[in-house]
């Protein structure tokens, strides 16, 4: 995968702002009481965060680096006046649902940390990269926190049916339930983070390996080791073995 393809995924999971960088909290355990709430303010901080991105990289070397998180700040701040002002004209259900934490994209960390950490470093195009991907999974994972909060606090999944599909544990909508699921899905996330951590780098050495063997070009389990299935230097050919007795 080139760098393009790793900017934009790596937000997704292995650098979840959420469940593996532990950004954005507050608004994440204030408004997953609803899995409409959590799309939502996702779609919001991926527009600020993704629009944010683009200006403060193109003014990457105009502005000062003295005066640079006040410039940040403004230009975050401007985005999120226009969000506030679309979603109050055309989603005045999603602007009371969400309340105070709408105009406080402001000061979310995660749009300031990628502004600071990434953006100003970085081309357009792998600024808009880096914003699209992590904004993918803020979004993600609030709405999957609250779609099991919703579903097990009220019954009802986007909601659907009025009349509940479960009776509903009325904990998962306080925030003890909140912090119960944050949690879960945080260990959740590092397990298969870890994993695939694991894969990606057993995949490496077997690279490595075939690559070092002088045997490679001749071998015909050459690459196999990659996937962890055989060892192309130490497990010869089984037909091989009987013909040579």
């Amino acid at each position: 995968m080139n760098r393009y393809g790793k900017e934009f995924t790596k937000g997704i999971l292995r650098e979840n702002p959420v469940l593996r960088l532990v950004l954005g909290t507050c608004p994440t355990l204030a408004v997953t009481t609803a899995a409409v709430n959590g799309l939502g303010m996702g779609a919001a901080a991926t527009f600020v965060l993704v629009c944010s991105n683009i200006v403060i990289s193109l003014l990457r070397k105009v502005i000062p680096d003295k005066v640079r998180l006040p410039a940040y700040i403004v230009i975050i701040a401007g985005f999120t006046t226009i969000v506030q002002m679309l979603v109050k004209a055309y989603l005045p259900s999603i602007d009371q649902a969400l309340g105070i934490y709408l105009p406080l994209i402001v000061v979310n960390c995660i749009i300031l940390g990628r502004a600071e950490a990434f953006a100003s470093k970085n081309s357009v195009g792998l600024s808009t990269l880096d914003g699209l991907g992590m904004g993918a999974g803020f979004t993600a994972s609030l709405v999957v926190m609250g779609s099991i909060r919703e579903l097990l606090g009220n019954g009802t999944l986007f909601g659907w049916p009025e009349n509940g599909l479960l009776p509903p544990i009325t904990i998962f909508v306080l925030p003890a339930g909140g912090f119960f699921v944050f949690g879960m899905l945080i260990y959740l996330a590092n397990k298969l983070s870890h994993r695939l951590d694991k894969d990606a780098a057993k995949k490496e050495l077997g690279t490595q390996v075939c690559a070092a063997c002088p045997m490679a070009s001749s071998c015909h389990t050459a690459g196999a080791c990659e996937t962890g299935q055989s060892n192309p230097v130490t497990e010869p050919d089984s037909k091989e073995v009987k013909e040579n007795g």
